[in-house]
């Protein structure tokens, strides 16, 4: 299934410190060598953009906790997520951040596509049940020759005035539910960590 720490990341960031630990920063998988992290289960390697921080492990378990919470809560039953691996994630501040993930995931590509959809919806509906206003949009982009899912969304005030925007892309590869999300409140921020995603490689297996 889609990664649940990322469904919830722009409802859970308000509360998420720009606190880093120094003994807190590795990923559940891969390494991060200078600035560039490389997942050897999903053949994936990523340039951390200068002047941004790895976020700590702590802070990416808080958001875990809180995701899950609402969308049990939503959904009416229990969410696992034992199998989840944090790989790399950044922010610039507190609104601005990259998080990726992995999970397992058994089933063909037709078999993921109908999940995606589903988790699609239920993120939607988890938003409006938390009281956010939220416009979504899907699609799909290509990097490095691999097309992902895309699903766009808007979070907005009760007055109508943008609060944040996020963009989740998901695909199935190597056996692995892969996520990049990305949350962002300026232009500045944005094409910094979509360049940063998009001129990001993959190895074909």
């Amino acid at each position: 299934m889609k990664p649940f720490t990322l469904l919830l990341a722009a409802i859970t960031l308000l509360s998420v410190s720009c606190k880093n630990s120094a003994n807190d920063k590795a990923p559940d998988e891969g390494t991060v060598k200078g600035e560039i992290y490389k997942s050897a289960e999903i053949g994936w390697s990523i340039e951390i953009p200068k002047g941004w921080d790895i976020i700590s492990r702590d802070q990416l378990e808080s958001n875990d906790a809180k995701g899950k919470s609402a969308l049990e809560k939503q959904a009416g039953k229990p969410v696992d997520i034992s199998d989840l691996k944090h790989l790399i994630s950044f922010q610039k501040d507190r609104f601005n951040m990259l998080a990726s993930t992995s999970e397992p995931f058994v089933g063909d590509s037709l078999v993921y596509d109908s999940a995606n959809h589903a988790l699609d919806q239920l993120l939607y509906s988890t938003f409006v049940s938390q009281g956010v206003s939220a416009d979504t949009a899907s699609g799909t982009v290509m990097v490095d020759g691999l097309k992902f899912n895309a699903f766009y969304t808007t979070i907005n005030s009760p007055t109508g005035a943008v609060l944040l925007k996020q963009v989740l892309y998901s695909r199935l590869i190597n056996g692995y539910d892969f996520g990049v999300n990305i949350n962002y409140t300026n232009d500045s921020c944005k094409k910094i960590m979509t360049a940063a995603f998009m001129n990001s490689k993959f190895d074909k297996k």
